[in-house]
């Protein structure tokens, strides 16, 4: 009976070990750059937490959103707002920003001109295909008096709404993560700030154009909604706005991103 007791005594205790290490282990997914990166020092400030933080890497955006949708992940950290409020319409879904991280600006680069008056009549420009990040190239280039939109405060705007094309480009919408491989192809393309850094571009050195500081479009913390204010959530928040991690993107991506906290 002892025995019986003991051996029941230990598989309590190695449950109960194996219960507290689940529910301090976040399962978060992020694009590999700077996303993955930027987890990776403030996974370093919540190991004094007791937190284990598992980072899954992701190409797209859609697939780490359903898995926090489904609860495969406790969040991510891979979009900006815009962006998950067209999910959440697409999808019927309830996904949240927990908090704003960095802007990664969006910027038209080229290996061809140096300045926008050196675009080509009938030249090719890529932008990014999917709903919110085609809206902001084009919103860019009518800014900068490349196009003119039919309504430049409309955020979802299609090649079909551009008004007036001076130098009759051709705008070729194009999946985001396919747009820098073949920007020796065109006269420019309108890349984002991960993708743009993972294929080796800088706006140092390859941007004709980028967005503003105070954009909009700053990439956040995403959770399902009713999980924002969670204990284990406000840390790995307060991780990812630390002094630590600001001064990690500032040293690290030279303009690129930018702290937005």
């Amino acid at each position: 009976m002892k025995k019986i007791l003991l051996l029941l005594l230990v598989s309590g205790l190695i449950f109960s070990c194996v219960k507290k290490e689940k529910e301090i282990t976040l399962r978060v997914g992020a694009s590999p750059i700077p996303h993955s990166e930027i987890l990776k020092i403030a996974a370093e400030e919540l190991e004094s937490e007791g937190i284990k933080l598992e980072i899954i890497s992701f190409e797209d955006a859609v697939l780490p959103n359903q898995e926090v949708v489904s609860k495969g992940l406790d969040a991510n950290f891979i979009q900006h707002v815009p962006y998950m409020d067209d999910f959440n319409r697409k999808y019927n879904s309830k996904l949240v920003s927990a908090a704003k991280i960095h802007v990664e600006p969006l910027a038209l680069y080229s290996k061809k001109i140096k300045n926008i008056e050196e675009l080509t009549e009938g030249g090719e420009i890529l932008i990014p295909n999917n709903a919110t990040n085609q809206g902001r190239a084009l919103l860019l280039l009518d800014k900068n008096g490349i196009i003119k939109l039919k309504d430049n405060k409309k955020l979802d705007s299609t090649p079909e709404d551009i008004l007036e094309n001076p130098k009759k480009l051709k705008i070729i919408p194009m999946a985001a993560e396919q747009i820098a491989p073949r920007i020796n192809e065109v006269e420019g393309a309108v890349i984002n700030g991960n993708f743009a850094m993972k294929n080796n571009l800088t706006i140092a050195d390859d941007a004709v154009l980028v967005e503003d500081k105070d954009s909009p479009y700053a990439n956040v913390l995403v959770v399902l909604s009713g999980n924002e204010n969670s204990e284990v959530v406000q840390k790995l928040i307060k991780a990812l706005q630390s002094e630590k991690v600001r001064k990690f993107i500032e040293e690290n991506y030279k303009g690129a991103v930018i702290p937005a906290f």
